[in-house]
């Protein structure tokens, strides 16, 4: 199974409000960035889809080292997925999971991948991470200035 890095961090001006997203996949010497965005979103939202978004460029099964900033996406992933699962989408008060949607998307994604998910401090000059989150914040800009 090959290996691959990614990098992820999602963006917000506002919350909700315009927001980008960015992604760097690494396989070997060989680097893809990504990014993209929404006029009106979250900052979860935004952390969702940047690593729904890498997820999708992978064409087989890899094992991967995902790094991000998000808590959210971290916990989610590997410590509320299952259960909410076996609750029906619901969460530790009864009410339905935010972001089901994508919740979803990213579990059914992962399944054909082995993936770590490593945490790291946002703004603390970890070098992927700030790439990321200037792609995520020049999506941004394209978004405002249209």
């Amino acid at each position: 199974m090959k290996h691959v890095d990614i990098f992820t961090d999602g963006a917000c001006s506002g919350n909700p409000g315009p927001g980008g997203w960015g992604a760097i996949l690494r396989y070997g010497k060989t680097e893809k960035e990504l990014s993209g965005g929404n006029l009106q979103t979250t900052n979860n939202q935004m952390e969702m889809t940047a690593v729904i978004e890498a997820l999708k460029v992978l064409k087989e099964p890899c094992d991967i080292t995902l790094t991000t900033d998000s808590q959210y996406v971290v916990k989610g992933m590997t410590e509320w997925l299952d259960g909410w699962i076996a609750k029906g989408w619901k969460n530790s008060t009864k009410k339905p999971v935010a972001n089901q949607d994508l919740w979803q998307i990213l579990a059914d994604l992962s399944k054909k991948h082995h993936i770590h998910f490593k945490w790291v401090k946002g703004h603390a000059g970890h070098l992927e991470n700030e790439r990321c989150d200037a792609l995520a914040r020049a999506f941004i800009d394209t978004l405002v200035q249209k």
